[in-house]
């Protein structure tokens, strides 16, 4: 008997979904093991699973430590990454809200604002925006949070704004007559209906902060170093570098913010698609 075709199309999308996955899980896996390799047997022999010779247990992750002040810019990096998604969760939620329910030409102007935002290329504001933060005192961990606000504003604005197109406006309107004002319709109605995009906001930008160099290495510089400059730190001069720690570090990067992934991912399309619907 023979199969259905979409059952044999299904298999073949899996089998080449499963395929890619691998490609991109590779380099990883790579990194991975060579994080446990001696700094000489990385270049050597790159591909090869450490062995009774090669392996150089912990080292390497004690070597990165010491040297890039691993602790001191995972602290940085945490309280940057926490304190900036939390202020753009709040903010353009608020702020989409008000712009859906308020239509005037002027929160038609600021959407469309907020939309073409997203469009603008970091390289065309980066040097005029590093040197209004220095004007203006932000070139520190509290400063830069207001940056990571303005950036993330555009796409998590819209993504509101789809949502918020689908909430019945009578939810509304009956909190209202309860006797709720404006904010308490927002925190106790609104909000919590928001959460699938909420997560979803958080994920994508809490991964956006927490791996970007550009914009910290432009405002805060070395005097605060996150995870991504400490790293680069590494890097020594006239090319050379310790690629057994820089390895170790590389992984002690990633597997914060791929346990946050992990633990959030049954929000992202829920909440993209949710984003998406167009009222």
């Amino acid at each position: 008997m023979k199969k259905p075709v979409k059952q044999k199309n299904g298999w073949l999308i899996s089998l080449f979904l499963g395929a890619l996955s691998l490609v991109f899980l590779f380099p990883i896996f790579l990194v991975l093991i060579n994080s446990f390799k001696g700094q000489f047997y990385i270049s050597d022999a790159p591909f090869s699973l450490p062995n009774a010779q090669t392996f150089s247990g912990l080292d390497n992750y004690k070597n990165g430590v010491e040297k890039v002040g691993f602790i001191s810019a995972f602290g940085y990096s945490l309280f940057i990454t926490v304190c900036s998604v939390a202020a753009i969760v709040l903010f353009t939620s608020m702020t989409a809200w008000y712009l859906m329910r308020v239509k005037t030409r002027g929160s038609s102007a600021l959407y469309y604002l907020f939309v073409f935002s997203m469009i603008v290329p970091f390289q065309m504001v980066m040097f005029t925006m590093s040197k209004i933060a220095n004007l203006l005192r932000l070139d520190n961990p509290l400063g830069i949070i207001l940056l990571y606000l303005g950036f993330g504003a555009g796409l998590s604005v819209f993504l509101y704004s789809g949502f918020i197109k689908s909430i019945p406006l009578e939810i509304e309107e009956a909190a209202a007559i309860d006797g709720c004002h404006p904010l308490q319709i927002f925190f106790l109605v609104v909000f919590p209906i928001l959460k699938p995009t909420s997560v979803t906001v958080a994920i994508l930008n809490a991964m956006w902060i927490w791996n970007d160099y550009l914009l910290p290495y432009l405002v805060i510089g070395s005097r605060y170093r996150t995870i991504p400059i400490a790293v680069q730190y590494l890097q020594g001069g006239y090319g050379s570098r310790d690629m057994g720690a820089l390895m170790a570090m590389l992984i002690l990067a990633i597997v914060p913010i791929v346990i946050f992934y992990l633990t959030c991912q049954k929000y992202i399309i829920k909440g993209v698609m949710s984003g998406a619907v167009k009222g």
